[in-house]
């Protein structure tokens, strides 16, 4: 047995896991996590006590440095991946989006050397799929082979949405390749049919944004979504789910033993439709897509998550410049959607949820941190065991932080949180048994993020 002292303990904290809460040490060496038990001895130790000790949390869904027409979104992979650090997240999933016309490992290629050297987690990537042609499936086993194995479909947005017979051919492929499909469901048609509807009538306010894309077409969308993936015998994950109608569907395909998965939001969790209804524009910083919804939609997804319907919590994270929200002043179809989070997930979770009664502490691991890993893909992440990647967070539960904009560290000039303060922060956050956070200072290296081939089990 090997006596000597590991790289680094972490000693007298409360471990939890998915399945399980008990007080012990973690022992570290190297990247991994080499023993745990009691005692143990470290070249560094830090004192636990009074915090939980939980794997480092896993989002599945950002979008760093994602171009818009002439504008792109405000967190590059330097501020993004740090601010995610600060958060307890210690490893990440973005996208690669090829040009049209574009080979997708051309686009993955590109999208890498914007990562390189200035991820501070380490990070994923999903494919997206605007193009079905022959030519393109044919390149999805050579993704897979890469390390992405799983595939953002498009049920919306100009040159994006897929029609019914494109998604169940990319459906068709992903489901014979053994990948999974991400997808953005909503009815498109409708939409701008209600968009053109609104501005003719002179309704232009961030008010009417989520009027332009009701809930029960997010639902119909899902549902339908859910039977071309039936047909074609794809596993799917529906992404950012914001309302109950979703929710029923997804319950009643996973109850006949189809493998439909759901992903839920912070936004959807705390905030309200009522927020679209603020003076002097401030609407605006809220628009996303879907949108915010009411609070019977927050009460459903929060039953979903403490049921087993959704399995995973991630942020959708894609914040825009207020001077980019602007644009949209006069026509609210041209606010950029997309809203920060990716630092604030892990203590909006564990203080509406695990706080409040709606999750068990073991529930908040599983849907922050373990179950994205596993769904996803991300070997060695999301689980405290021997062997698995000392990717940790030490958790105050106790602390308290105002989620204003001067607190948080995303690169946005805003917070949606602004008048919300959480009870229970990270006190320190570890990635490969590297220390990149402690008591709210960024002392990691940046850089040291890697890209992680994901591979699906």
């Amino acid at each position: 047995m090997n006596m000597e002292p590991f790289d680094l303990v972490i000693a007298n904290g409360q471990i939890v896991t998915a399945a399980d809460t008990y007080t012990a040490d973690i022992g570290v060496r190297g990247e991994k996590i080499a023993c745990i038990g009691r005692g143990l001895r470290g070249r560094r130790t830090i004192d636990a006590s009074g915090c939980l000790v939980i794997p480092g949390a896993v989002d599945v869904h950002v979008h760093l440095q994602m171009p818009l027409g002439d504008i792109t979104s405000s967190d590059d992979w330097r501020s993004g991946t740090m601010a995610a650090a600060h958060g307890g997240t210690t490893s990440i999933v973005d996208f690669v989006d090829p040009l049209p016309g574009q080979p997708p490992l051309q686009a993955l290629e590109e999208r890498l050397a914007e990562a390189e050297g200035q991820a501070c987690i380490d990070y994923g990537l999903h494919m997206v799929l605007s193009d079905v042609s022959g030519k393109t499936l044919a390149q999805l086993s050579r993704m897979i082979d890469v390390g992405i194995p799983t595939f953002k479909l498009f049920m919306a947005y100009e040159g994006k949405c897929l029609t019914d017979d494109q998604l169940y051919l990319a459906l068709r492929e992903i489901a014979r390749l053994g990948a999974l499909a991400l997808i953005h469901a909503e009815n498109y048609p409708i939409i701008r049919l209600f968009v053109r509807e609104l501005l003719a009538e002179g309704k232009t306010e961030p008010r009417w944004h989520p009027r332009s894309r009701p809930a029960i077409m997010e639902g119909e969308a899902t549902g339908r979504l859910i039977a071309l993936a039936e047909m074609a015998g794809a596993h799917a994950c529906i992404a950012h789910i914001s309302c109950a109608a979703v929710v029923c569907q997804i319950r009643a395909a996973r109850a006949r033993g189809l493998p439909i998965y759901g992903e839920t939001c912070p936004q959807y969790l705390v905030l309200t439709q009522d927020v679209y209804e603020r003076p002097d524009f401030e609407g605006a910083r809220y628009v996303c897509s879907p949108p915010l919804r009411a609070e019977e939609d927050q009460a459903a997804l929060w039953k979903a998550l403490a049921d087993g319907t959704l399995q995973v919590i991630s942020t959708d994270h894609c914040p825009w410049w207020w001077q980019d929200k602007e644009r949209g002043r006069g026509d609210f179809s041209r606010i950029p959607g997309g809203v920060p989070g990716i630092e604030t997930r892990l203590s909006l979770t564990y203080h509406f949820g695990v706080r409040a009664g709606r999750l068990t502490p073991q529930q908040w691991v599983n849907l922050c941190c373990t179950r994205p890993a596993e769904l996803f893909g991300l070997p060695g992440k999301g689980k405290i065991q021997v062997g698995a990647d000392a990717d940790i967070v030490i958790f105050d539960p106790e602390r308290v932080m105002p989620l204003t904009a001067e607190r948080l560290h995303s690169q946005v000039d805003y917070s949606i949180y602004e008048d919300i303060t959480v009870r229970g922060w990270p006190r320190a956050t570890i990635s490969r048994g590297r220390v990149l956070v402690e008591d709210g200072r960024f002392i990691g290296l940046v850089g040291h993020g890697r890209f992680i081939r994901r591979r699906l089990v």
